[in-house]
């Protein structure tokens, strides 16, 4: 069971992001102008199904709602793990509804590991 000094730690966007990095989960999944979902570093174009979220985590700003963010740890097939990074609620980080769609269709299998 983690400590309250774990739980406290990873109240942040900012230090959830220096944890994961710390544990080496810092490259990015990102959606480019072409609506395809690539790995940072990697010219690889990915499916939904070809990843899955590991873990998610919701931040709230405490007085604005444009603070509001989502991380997912997502895992690709080659087991390779990144982050996808994004504000929700009525603004996304990404234009149109390719973002949204993709990321509907990316299976969870949750785990407590990260």
């Amino acid at each position: 069971m983690e400590s309250s000094e774990n739980i406290d730690r990873m109240t942040t966007l900012t230090s959830v992001m220096e944890t994961l990095r710390q544990r080496g989960i810092h490259r990015e999944f990102r959606m480019n102008e072409a609506c395809e979902m690539k790995y940072e570093g990697s010219d690889r174009n990915y499916r939904p199904e070809d990843l899955k979220i590991v873990k998610t985590y919701r931040f709230e700003g405490p007085s604005n709602p444009d603070d509001n963010a989502v991380l997912y740890v997502v895992q690709d097939n080659e087991k390779n793990l990144g982050i996808i990074l994004d504000s929700y609620g009525a603004d996304s980080n990404y234009p149109g509804q390719e973002f949204d769609a993709f990321l509907r269709d990316i299976p969870i299998e949750e785990s407590d590991e990260y």
